[in-house]
């Protein structure tokens, strides 16, 4: 009899455990891409290993812009060993609240889905690694704490298991903000990619 109850319980973890973006279609303020990455903005971040050791920071500019429900998402990232790196999201939001888009170092399309104040989205990242690159799957979850502030939190799995974790907060700056600089400086960064 015992042993039937453990068996409910060790069941009754396992798949209460999961959860689903839909879960916050509630919680407010509501995440609103659009209006979030419009103009400038600052993240900071922190890399975790599997054992949860911090092994990179970095902080980075952002610039979007968009028309109606298409938007450009230009990054640029500053990493604590000295790497410059740079990310050009093309987004696009779909009436169902879902979410996709592409860049240069996502291979296929990235898909997620909006609601409330949360998006999770999922993509696979080529990252470099030991003199190469490897892709990873990134599970992605953003939360809008205030309409200025966002907590991420992300896994990067490889083979199906976790192999890192980020941590990550993202500033709104100036909703009103030109993004011709940072558009240029990514256009820098990847002349110098190709040149390499």
């Amino acid at each position: 009899m015992m042993r039937n109850w453990l068996v409910v319980l060790v069941v009754g973890l396992l798949f209460g455990c999961s959860r689903s973006v839909l879960d916050y279609q509630a919680e407010q303020p509501e995440l609103k891409l659009e209006q979030f990455f419009q103009g400038s903005g600052r993240a900071y971040g922190v890399l975790q290993d599997w054992r949860g050791r911090q092994t990179l920071r970095f902080h980075a500019d952002l610039c979007g812009v968009w028309q109606q429900n298409r938007g450009d998402l230009y990054e640029v990232f500053y990493f604590s060993d000295g790497r410059v790196d740079y990310r050009h999201w093309q987004l696009q939001l779909h009436a169902d609240g879902r979410v996709s888009g592409t860049a240069h170092d996502v291979m296929g399309e990235a898909s997620g889905q909006l609601a409330g104040n949360s998006l999770y989205w999922e993509y696979t990242l080529r990252i470099p690694y030991q003199n190469d690159t490897m892709d990873v799957r990134v599970k992605d979850w953003m939360y809008l704490v205030t309409p200025q502030q966002i907590i991420n939190r992300t896994s990067l799995h490889k083979f199906g298991v976790k192999v890192a974790d980020l941590t990550l907060s993202l500033q709104q700056l100036n909703p009103e903000a030109d993004c011709s600089d940072l558009r240029q400086q990514l256009q820098q960064l990847a002349a110098g990619n190709e040149a390499a």
